[in-house]
């Protein structure tokens, strides 16, 4: 993963994106310090990573969908 400070990514973000859409991350560093504060992913990375709410089941149990799974919200309310 590339790291780059924030100044630097503000000046090249063309590019950052670019690098991102060929399916890389990159890390972006903030401070004296260097930390890293944000890191820009591929959206398909990120949307494989959005968790369905349960509501008022929260914390009371879970549920692990299939990759393969494909159903609606709505045609599973209507089962």
């Amino acid at each position: 993963m590339k790291t780059l400070q924030s100044a630097e990514a503000k000046t090249h973000f063309s590019s950052i994106l670019k690098t991102v859409e060929a399916g890389n991350e990159v890390a972006i560093a903030y401070g004296k310090k260097k930390q890293i504060i944000a890191v820009i992913i591929p959206y398909e990375k990120w949307k494989k990573n959005q968790k369905r709410e349960l509501g008022t089941l929260e914390g009371k149990m879970s549920v692990n969908f299939a990759k393969d799974f494909a159903i609606t919200d709505e045609e599973l309310i209507n089962l």
